[in-house]
């Protein structure tokens, strides 16, 4: 792998910055983006090539690939991790953050990709790598806008792996859990914004509350458990479309899968500490 070029977004922190890291140590040459270069100086004094980019800036991404084809002559991985998640009802949610979310999560990722795909077709070689979630494979409540945009990222995955095989050209999924970032704290952040009063301010608290659990307790896996897995997808040589990976991932998919929706419902509900069943109409 001495030879290959990879752009890792979302680099600064959590599971980028892991997995830039951990593709560096397998002898790859990495460019890591971010919004804000100082927070790249880690990366920069292990060998990691930091690189300023804005996923909803398409001036920003193609002045970044230009570079990287500028000054390394190709590229060969692309790992589309920048992302966030704004939690709240939907009824609350404000088209214009929904729309936000959407940018950066699903269209700023698939415009990078656009831009990169042009010099992967001419050199008959390349991997992509999309960071979903498992929750572009199950649903949990006041999570409505997240969870759609990654079940979009992991549809636009498939179609995309059909398109560009011809080429000789890899799309992987890599689906985390729960993981030890600040993540979870977070989305309990904007949760709490968003549906902290109203119609459903209860079921707001119990959420939080859930996501600042899973975020500071010590069964979630730590990024490099991530960043093992995209490691090992884009060095296999017949590698998995799907990896999920991760506290959580396997077997809550696999309940969503197999459990009819109303019971994975209740079954989701207990876990983040909501009331459950249907209430009782007048009369």
């Amino acid at each position: 792998m001495s030879t290959r070029i990879a752009l890792v977004t979302g680099a600064s922190s959590g599971i980028g910055e892991a997995t830039a890291r951990a593709l560096a140590a397998a002898g790859v040459v990495v460019y890591g983006a971010a919004r804000r270069l100082d927070r790249l100086e880690a990366l920069a004094s292990a060998g990691i090539r930091p690189l300023v980019m804005d996923v909803t800036d398409d001036d920003s991404m193609r002045a970044g690939v230009a570079r990287i084809i500028d000054e390394a002559g190709r590229l060969d991985v692309l790992v589309n991790n920048a992302g966030y998640g704004s939690y709240g009802a939907i009824e609350d949610v404000p088209l214009e953050e929904a729309r936000r979310q959407f940018d950066v999560n699903v269209f700023g990722a698939m415009r990078l990709t656009q831009l990169v795909l042009p010099h992967l077709r001419a050199q008959g070689s390349g991997t992509i790598v999309n960071i979903t979630s498992m929750g572009g494979r199950i649903h949990t409540p006041l999570g409505g806008w997240y969870h759609a945009t990654k079940y979009a990222l992991e549809a636009l995955s498939d179609c995309l792996r059909i398109e560009v095989a011809p080429f000789g050209i890899d799309v992987l999924v890599i689906e985390p859990g729960g993981i030890q970032t600040e993540w979870g704290a977070i989305a309990a952040g904007n949760l709490e914004g968003t549906s902290g009063t109203g119609a459903y301010a209860d079921q707001a608290v119990a959420v939080a509350s859930s996501l600042r659990s899973e975020a500071h307790g010590t069964r979630n896996s730590p990024p490099s458990v991530i960043a093992d897995a995209v490691a090992t997808a884009v060095t296999a040589r017949r590698p998995r479309t799907r990896y999920a990976v991760g506290f959580g991932a396997k077997p809550l998919i696999a309940a969503k899968t197999v459990l009819p929706d109303r019971t994975y419902d209740t079954l989701i509900s207990r876990a983040v500490g909501l009331p459950t069943g249907r209430p009782r109409t007048a009369g």
